[in-house]
């Protein structure tokens, strides 16, 4: 099964809150964003957000120019009804990371929770750094939460990689310069452990 034919079957059975991925407030992401200083303006996108509430509190803190990319149209219709008449002010981008056409240095922060661990192949993770890359301004801000080595070896059906700091690091290469880590365990609706590596890099030049 391709990934857009299993999220969208993910989504199609599953509820948004009883998703293994599921809080009601990323606080951690949110805390470190708003630690950011960026103009209430600041172009961010969301990446794999689907049908997370990040974009809510976003909202809610303020933000004017929030884009949310996922691969199934489930998930990204899911947070457009929840957010009612609030989801127009919203860019909702439905695509593969891998083959969307995003804008050239649009992004002043990319945020992903849910994808990059997702990323086995080789070819894969690099077509994800090319579009990191190509969206990211210069400067621009880079918060990722993926899998650490003490977390389960497969979430919603799909192996996951798993990284420690010298692994992301090491990953996401020299245009990307670390700044900060922290680990934060997530417990999903259902009782499992899930331990998230939280990292802060900002793109070179």
């Amino acid at each position: 099964m391709n990934p857009k034919d299993h999220w969208e079957k993910v989504y199609s059975k599953v509820p948004a809150d009883k998703m293994g991925w599921y809080e009601p407030h990323l606080r951690l992401s949110l805390n470190w964003i708003q630690g950011l200083g960026l103009v209430k303006d600041a172009p961010i996108i969301d990446v794999g957000g689907g049908s997370s509430t990040l974009v809510d509190d976003l909202l809610d803190a303020g933000f004017s120019a929030i884009t949310v990319l996922d691969i199934s149209e489930k998930a990204l219709m899911s947070a457009q009804a929840r957010l009612g008449a609030r989801s127009k002010g919203v860019t909702w981008l439905y695509g593969d990371i891998a083959t969307i056409e995003l804008p050239r240095e649009r992004y002043e922060l990319w945020h992903d929770r849910a994808m990059f661990h997702f990323l086995l192949a080789e070819e894969q993770q690099e077509k994800y750094l090319q579009q990191l890359e190509r969206g990211l301004t210069p400067n621009g801000h880079l918060i990722i939460g993926a899998f650490a080595p003490e977390a389960p070896p497969q979430c919603s059906g799909l192996s996951v990689r798993r990284y420690d700091t010298v692994d992301i690091e090491s990953t996401l290469g020299p245009t990307f310069e670390l700044k900060r880590c922290r680990k934060d365990l997530h417990v999903t609706p259902g009782g499992v452990e899930q331990m998230y590596l939280y990292c802060h890099f900002m793109k070179v030049g």
